[in-house]
């Protein structure tokens, strides 16, 4: 017993080994992985304790109209960042930071949740554009808080009252949707950017480079010394086709009517104004817009975000039956087609009327433009037949983009047999096209592109690509990339037999004479021509099934130009709920005259009113013209209420009143 050794089994003392050989080799694997594999990540990290980033925000490129004049400017302003600091809780400081930023707790979590997945070396944004006193606040607490960070930046100054605001857009904090679309993969949380209009088009160019300049922080992460600066690169200017005084003649024009205006230079496809109503103020979104306000605007019927001129797909009405005309002369069946109209007429056993109800008599192709007479053109889309139209309707750009350089243009509708078997697995009926013809059934068009199809036929079959910026002016990379971006019919030329395109604008110049549907736009020296369109927004049938037969108005189009042919500018206006086409009409003649006005201005050739008239449409009761006429109104009954809808025609009035200094 006393010599008894006492030995390991070899099993166990091999395990042992093998054991002790694990643990060393993972030590070494993990003394490996830090001070090897893992030595810049930690560097960084306590560097990052050390060396705190702040950025320097680059201001966005200002936006000017085609003559230079400013647009869109950007203003001072500060934000309030958190840094958060490695070793500091932050977390117990909210309280006491929300109060001195007059927010509430539940606000800064909601923001900390919002970034959870962000770095921690991201300074998140807080609170944008604070006020003086609570920057005096954050710089009082400094050494309390030093993971707050203020951030000077310039924010964007837009016209008020929502001047154009549907062409130039917004900006706003880039959304997590966008973080995750490859496009947007060099913005970060927090980062502004642009959502709508020229904004969003042009981002890249007017967003400029963020910079950062690098500060020397202590333990408790406050600031104790400067290093380097890395400086912000301002985002490029931009120059846009509109111009300024026609676009606030329209603004002018649509004032108190829903609906839009845009003006267009055929010749090159530049916008020279674009305006929808109702309109929202992008000033609203230059900070961070509350979430009560988004949503009223988001649920307002109106639709106060919807840019209607490129957007709103409606039927055109009337506007249309000039796409009619030049595809029945083109197709050799409208010269000589004559009409008779007693109000209505029956196609494929089904009686249509005609918005006159007593008729328009014998009716030619001149007659039927000029008098918009429905049976004439009734006739004339039972001759040609579906394909024939949608063939012609197509090829001045109808149901396709025009690739405008705007976000979200809409492409209407232009039926055709093809069209409703693929999207609705019927055939097509021949008294469908009868509807067709005037602009109703199931064409939808929006503004913009009536504009280009109405001004391509009164420039002899040419029509340009619109846009909204000088292409010229733009890299060449970029220019192409808007191309892909923003696709569409692009240029292309109609081949017209001149005949033909003489003979629609002719009558196109009559539709502002006593016989024409528009005596009331007429502007005395000025050749101007167009065409009026009111489209139901429901049939007469459905209205009277709900009730609505007294409440449902009809929309109202123009679309009209100066000079006849090969003009200058096209004016499309779609007045909402406008009923008759007329009214439209005026409006887009305010545009066509400022237009003409300015251009005689330049020239030096502005022709002077006669001074026994005056423009009722503008004075109609004001109180200086009511003490010349003897304390009464200029106007009354339907001269008054015509002056009321935008009336911009002239009345015959005593000398002392035509020469009045009226405002």
């Amino acid at each position: 017993m006393l010599n008894r050794e006492e030995k390991l089994p070899s099993l166990k003392l091999t395990v042992v080994q093998y054991a002790i050989v694990g643990i060393f080799l993972v030590l070494i694997f993990g003394l490996w992985r830090l001070q090897v594999v893992g030595a810049e990540n930690y560097r960084a990290l306590a560097e990052a304790n050390r060396i705190r980033k702040v950025p320097i925000l680059a201001p966005r490129g200002k936006i000017f109209d085609r003559e230079g004049r400013l647009l869109v400017d950007n203003y001072p302003s500060v934000s309030c960042f958190l840094v958060r600091e490695q070793g500091h809780d932050y977390m117990s400081d909210l309280p006491r930071i929300a109060r001195g930023l007059h927010m509430t707790v539940d606000q800064i979590e909601a923001i900390l949740k919002k970034y959870q997945t962000a770095p921690k070396y991201q300074p998140l944004p807080l609170k944008q554009d604070i006020t003086p006193d609570e920057q005096e606040f954050i710089e009082a607490h400094r050494d309390e808080f030093p993971e707050l960070e203020t951030v000077e930046e310039q924010r964007r100054l837009y016209p008020k009252d929502g001047f154009a605001a549907h062409l130039i857009g917004y900006v706003g904090e880039v959304s997590e949707e966008m973080l995750n679309d490859p496009r947007y993969a060099y913005y970060e949380p927090g980062d502004v950017v642009g959502k709508s209009g020229v904004e969003q088009s042009y981002d890249a160019i007017l967003r400029g480079q963020d910079g950062s300049r690098d500060v020397i922080v202590d333990s408790h992460g406050r600031e104790v010394g400067k290093l380097g600066t890395e400086h912000a690169v301002p985002g490029k200017s931009l120059r846009l086709t509109i111009d300024i005084d026609i676009q606030r003649a329209a603004e002018n024009a649509l004032e108190g009517h829903n609906g839009s205006i845009i003006a267009i230079d055929p010749h090159t496809g530049e916008i020279l104004a674009l305006v929808s109503r109702p309109a929202f103020d992008p000033n609203d979104f230059a900070v961070r817009i509350g979430r009560e306000e988004w949503n009223k605007l988001i649920t307002d019927p109106e639709h106060p975000l919807l840019n209607k001129a490129i957007q709103a797909q409606l039927a055109p009405g009337s506007t249309f039956k000039i796409i009619m005309a030049a595809a029945g002369l083109e197709e050799g069946v409208a010269q000589d087609l004559n009409v008779h109209c007693s109000g209505g007429a029956v196609f494929y056993g089904r009686y249509f009327k005609c918005w006159v109800h007593g008729g328009h008599g014998e009716v030619n192709i001149t007659k039927g433009i000029y008098q918009s007479c429905d049976v004439f053109f009734y006739t004339l889309a039972e001759k040609l037949g579906i394909e024939k139209i949608a063939k012609w309707a197509h090829a001045f750009g109808l149901g396709e983009k025009t690739g405008v350089d705007l976000p979200n243009e809409a492409a209407g509708t232009m039926p055709s047999e093809e069209w409703k078997m693929r999207n609705f697995h019927q055939k097509w009926f021949a008294g469908e096209t009868i509807s067709v013809g005037i602009g109703q059934g199931a064409v939808a068009a929006t503004p913009i592109q009536m504009a280009r199809a109405i001004g391509g036929i009164a420039s002899g079959g040419v029509l340009k690509r619109p846009h909204i910026v000088f292409p010229d002016e733009l890299p060449p990379d970029y220019r192409k990339a808007i191309l892909d971006t923003y696709p569409g019919s692009g240029d292309k030329v109609v081949p017209l037999d001149p005949q033909s395109w003489e003979t629609i604008t002719d009558a196109m110049v009559e539709v502002m004479s006593p016989a024409g549907t528009d005596p009331s736009a007429h502007l005395e020296g000025i050749d101007f021509a167009g065409k009026t369109g009111s489209a139901q927004t429901m049939s007469n049938a459905l209205a009277a099934r709900l009730g609505h037969s007294h409440s449902v108005h009809d929309n109202a189009w123009f679309v009209g130009f100066t000079p006849r042919r090969n003009p200058d500018i096209v004016v499309c206006t779609l007045f909402e709920a406008g009923e008759h086409g007329r009214l439209a009409g005026r409006l887009a003649a305010r545009v066509i005259e400022a237009y003409v006005n300015k251009q005689r201005r330049l020239n030096h050739n502005l022709v002077a009113k006669t001074p026994a008239k005056v423009d009722v449409g503008a004075i109609w009761n004001d109180p200086v013209a009511r003490e010349l006429n003897g304390g009464k109104p200029v106007l009354t009954g339907k001269e008054k209420n015509d002056a009321l809808w935008g009336g911009h025609f002239y009345l015959n009035v005593p000398p002392t009143l035509a020469d009045a200094k009226l405002p």
